[in-house]
């Protein structure tokens, strides 16, 4: 059974969050909008544009809090472990992404719009889930695999397979934060190769890689 190692909110505080977020987003969206105080007074306000304004938002933040719809899981099978990203979470998001460009498009279509507001609030809905989707993508295929045998990984055009028996040393890197970033091989034959996990989309699994590590290789953990 695959094992929760990142869990979110619980469900009841996460659909409430969501929920505020929206309602936030919907009264301050009217920004958007070339609409006077006095139209919105005598119920004149773009309700629809404010409606899909807030929808917007709301996508922005599931892409980004992926950890709602996709907690992080793990499934261990005798003493062997792979990290790696879900092409089923990628293109779910993916999917779900492309609402956001369709918004942006109907409501500059069928509304008039305050230029500034607006473009601000489409460029944050746009650019900044998708720097999350297309590093994702272009790190799909990378992944480490810990066994008691081995160590394999891929990053992007770097792999390697190496056989625990003929490693001499690991050396793991931490960040200012003492967060692990980085693994470090060196083998019997003096060679050193370097896992850079922060190129890898493989941040979830810092805490567990760590403690894999530690466990199963303590022998020669420096």
């Amino acid at each position: 059974m695959a094992k929760i190692i990142r869990p979110t909110y619980p469900l009841n505080f996460s659909i409430g969050l969501l929920i505020l977020i929206f309602v936030l987003s919907t009264f301050i969206s009217l920004e958007i909008f070339a609409v006077k105080w006095r139209v919105v007074m005598e119920g004149g306000s773009p309700l629809v544009g404010m409606f899909l304004a807030a929808v917007a938002v709301v996508v922005m933040a599931l892409i980004l809090w992926e950890e709602f719809l996709f907690p992080v899981r793990i499934k261990p099978i005798e003493d062997e472990i792979i990290f790696r990203n879900h092409f089923t979470k990628l293109k779910t998001q993916v999917l779900i992404y492309c609402v956001i460009p369709v918004i942006v498009g109907f409501i500059y279509l069928n509304y008039q719009v305050n230029y500034f507001w607006f473009i601000a609030w489409a460029a944050i809905c746009i650019i900044s889930p998708a720097g999350k989707l297309i590093s994702g993508i272009k790190n799909y295929n990378d992944f480490l695999k810990l066994t008691n045998n081995t160590i394999a990984y891929k990053n992007n055009d770097k792999e390697g397979v190496f056989p625990v028996q003929d490693i001499q040393e690991i050396a793991l890197l931490r960040d200012e934060a003492n967060v692990l970033h980085k693994v470090q091989v060196l083998m019997q034959n003096s060679s050193r190769v370097v896992i850079d996990l922060d190129e890898m989309e493989l941040e979830a699994y810092y805490e567990t890689i760590d403690e894999f590590i530690n466990h199963h290789y303590k022998a020669v953990v420096r």
